[in-house]
């Protein structure tokens, strides 16, 4: 039997633990958590949203753990070693990744741009005009009308970056600079926080944000956006957690692992809900306007509503600026190196290609596309469509499937719970089985039904439904392209018998 070669591994746990929290911590922790949180009850958003965090977020992450661990193996050889019919699952989860990569690279490069205009504040005194004018050069939607060089060049180098990140390998690439970046995200955005509530009016904003509407806790609309939240924010379609845990050592604690990710991520969530709604309390009492008519989320709040903050400062704006925007970009980073190492792992695994040319490869051909796309005048109508779709169609429905066909459909949950204690300081009980078998997949099934109710309600983002075409091809490409990936065969067989199986197990298989 042909031996496959063994997994590079990380150096030590706190090596994984930087990197997970660094992929789970983005730029939707700082611009999409604030609104949501404040727009769904405000102080008693957080109530459903621990109780999602606890028997969805967690229970999920300790699967997807507990499979890379495991099977040792990026998300469509984890599958296939789970059951050969599932890994259509994995090249689903690595074409989300694919998609989603290409498109967040580019606001990582418009933070980069912004931390060098915050300096001079070159946005004067129409951030929203600038932003779409003189920067990204908006244009119609649809098409291809021509290129802006100032959004194409630090595209380029944020590839860069992530390439020659990626070159180094697990330990000395991607460890390293989690063990880097993630203290020092924590630093900038710890500063930024204390300026922040240190403002006039800070105080309104923080009363909007946390003074609790416990009447919304009854309306199911809030506990769906908590548990979206929760999924879309950890990161658990992508199947980045998989490929993460693949190259954790034999005796990895999983769950306590997962428990430690979990809380650091939803702690930096509402340490970014405390900087940006005191900074938008302090536009309001600025402007003489309530908190709700300057509040925000996405490139709304990120390059609209926080260049409109830095330029009402009296002191210390330029410094202020850089350092929201440079906590975007380290964010941006360590996702975005997360989410493309999904992809070169299962290129490798599939094609037992050595690291340097699966990196090469995959990281040329989101550059091209990246570049070629999204720094064109029309990036923007088409990396909102691309988005939307991905995350609503994508990221939470991969995330059903998942969990549907592990517990319902192959009945895998009590092995991988054996699996998880076996190597974990805390166990996971009954209580895990029930939560990924009964409260995970229902939450996702209504988040499914409706989002789809609201898209067939109305037009998103009032675009025409001839370019939002594009948006379900991009959906439900991903989704063919899985199929058929999955459908050729593997050329070495013997790849995909995992050897943490038992005997008897291995022989139901054969």
């Amino acid at each position: 039997m042909q031996q496959q070669q063994e997994r590079e591994q990380w150096g030590s746990r706190a090596g994984f633990l930087f990197a997970a929290i660094g992929s789970a911590i983005g730029l939707g922790n700082i611009w999409r958590f604030p609104y949501v949180a404040y727009d769904n009850g405000g102080g008693a958003f957080l109530l459903p949203y621990l109780v999602a965090l606890l028997t969805a977020g967690i229970p999920v992450l300790i699967l997807a753990y507990t499979m890379g661990h495991r099977f040792r193996g990026s998300p469509p050889l984890a599958f296939r070693r789970l059951h050969p019919r599932a890994e259509v699952i994995g090249w689903w989860q690595v074409g989300v990744s694919f998609v989603i990569a290409a498109y967040y690279a580019v606001i990582i490069a418009w933070a980069v741009r912004y931390a060098g205009f915050s300096v001079g504040q070159d946005w004067a005194d129409d951030p929203a005009g600038f932003f779409s004018g003189e920067f990204i050069q908006a244009g119609e939607p649809g098409g291809i009308t021509g290129y802006v060089s100032g959004v194409a060049w630090p595209l380029v180098a944020v590839w860069v970056v992530v390439i020659v990140v990626l070159l180094f390998g697990v330990r000395r690439g991607i460890q390293r600079l989690n063990m880097v970046f993630i203290p020092l995200l924590a630093v900038l955005f710890g500063i930024l926080v204390v300026r922040a509530v240190t403002l006039d009016g800070a105080e309104l904003g923080l009363d909007a944000l946390f003074s609790p509407d416990w009447d919304a806790i009854t309306d199911g609309g809030v506990w769906v956006a908590a548990y979206g939240q929760i999924f879309f924010s950890l990161s658990v379609g992508f199947g980045i957690m998989i490929t993460y845990a693949s190259h954790l050592h034999r005796k990895a604690d999983l769950s306590g692992s997962a428990l430690v990710a979990g809380f650091a991520n939803s702690s930096f969530e509402i340490l970014a809900g405390i900087g940006v709604f005191a900074a938008l309390g302090f536009m309001a009492a600025s402007t003489g306007v309530a908190v709700g008519d300057v509040a925000e989320s996405g490139v709304g709040l990120a390059f609209i509503a926080f260049p409109q903050i830095i330029s009402t400062l009296t002191g210390g704006a330029g410094f202020f600026g850089v350092l929201f925007f440079a906590s975007l970009v380290v964010a941006g980073l360590t996702s975005l190196i997360s989410i493309v190492q999904v992809v070169v792992s299962a290129v490798q695994d599939r094609t037992g290609m050595a690291r340097t040319p699966a990196v090469l490869i995959v990281g040329g051909v989101l550059a091209v596309l990246s570049v070629g796309l999204f720094s064109t005048a029309q990036g923007l109508p088409y990396l909102d469509v691309a988005d939307h779709f991905i995350n609503s169609y994508g990221v939470a429905l991969a995330a059903l499937v998942m969990v549907v066909v592990v517990a319902w459909v192959l009945r895998q949950v009590p092995a991988l719970r054996q699996h998880a204690n076996a190597t974990s300081i805390v166990h996971v009980g009954l209580w895990w089985q029930v939560m990924l078998g009964v409260v995970t997949p229902v939450v996702l099934g209504w988040m499914m039904y409706d989002s789809l109710r609201q898209e067939f309600e109305a037009n998103y983002g009032d675009y025409t439904s001839g370019f939002l075409v594009i948006g379900w091809g991009v959906a439900v490409g991903v989704i063919v392209v899985a199929v058929v990936l999955s459908l050729i065969p593997w050329r070495r067989p013997d790849d995909f018998v995992a050897e943490e199986l038992p005997v008897a197990e291995k022989g139901r298989r054969s």
